[in-house]
């Protein structure tokens, strides 16, 4: 089957390219075509005369035995998933529904830079991830970084912000208190986790957890990149690869890690993470 995946060929040649009897080879191709496995695509002249050409249906196949179904046990690697998960976002589940704000960065122009933000519409891949892990709350969650900072609702409140401080002044607002910041003189020229340990790639971004430094109580969360498709990274870290990210997580008070962004099958879609740095 997977000679037959890469080219098609007749029964001769896979004998051939296998060591087998070619009695064997038609015997076998005969039940594949039977099954729908393989299928005759045409003819070849092979020594003055015409051969049928066989390649693979399909690029992979299931086999379902006969003994019947039953329901698969949820495995180890979903439950340390969960786990990780729902230790990171404790603070923000109360009796099963979400408590807290998520901040996205105003689409206009604001802030000290007039910067507009392109990454606020990452937060629906977060929310579709949070769904998994609590119910929606009454009170409308969603808020957009001028309008929380103009409504003074950054104390005493679990606040996850979304997008790099240039362009969501809730993220900016918290950068000077995370364990790895952006560079303070300079928003766009990267991640600092010390003087000595820069990461400024496009597609770097930070995820940070802290306590909520105007208040006794709650946490915030930052999701952000050097450019938005590093907040698109960092996000994508968190809700496709959060078992791999949120792995060394213990509870801690200040708890920050960089990650890279990678288009693996060059399709022009970040689809694989690394963790590049951690605090």
């Amino acid at each position: 089957m997977q000679l037959l995946s890469s080219r098609p060929m007749y029964t001769a040649q896979v004998a051939k390219e296998l060591g087998i009897y070619e009695q064997s080879a038609y015997y076998y191709t005969r039940k594949l075509i039977s099954i729908g496995a393989l299928e005759d695509v045409g003819t070849a002249l092979v020594r003055g005369g015409t051969a049928r050409l066989f390649r693979s249906t399909c690029p992979s196949f299931g086999i379902e035995m006969d003994w019947g179904e039953r329901q698969s046990e949820i495995t180890v690697d979903h439950e340390n998933n969960k786990h990780y998960t729902k230790d990171f976002f404790n603070d923000f589940i109360i009796d099963n529904s979400f408590d807290g704000l998520i901040v996205v960065g105003a689409p206009g122009p604001h802030g000290p830079y007039r910067s507009s933000a392109r990454d606020g519409h990452y937060a629906v891949q977060l929310a579709f991830f949070l769904g998994t892990l609590t119910n929606i709350p009454s009170e409308f969650v969603v808020k957009l970084d001028a309008d929380a900072k103009a409504e003074r609702v950054l104390d005493n409140r679990n606040i996850i912000s979304i997008g790099g401080p240039g362009t969501n002044i809730v993220t900016a607002e918290f950068n000077k208190y995370l364990p790895i910041k952006f560079n303070e003189s300079n928003f766009w020229a990267g991640l600092e986790k010390s003087s000595n340990e820069i990461y400024n790639s496009d597609s770097q971004g930070l995820i940070a957890k802290i306590k909520n430094p105007y208040s006794g109580s709650g946490s915030i969360i930052v999701i952000a990149g050097v450019r938005s498709i590093g907040t698109k990274s960092a996000v994508i870290a968190l809700t496709n690869f959060s078992e791999k990210i949120l792995k060394s997580y213990r509870s801690e008070e200040e708890w920050a890690l960089v990650v890279q962004g990678f288009d693996m099958n060059s399709d022009g879609k970040i689809d694989h993470v690394d963790v590049i740095a951690e605090y």
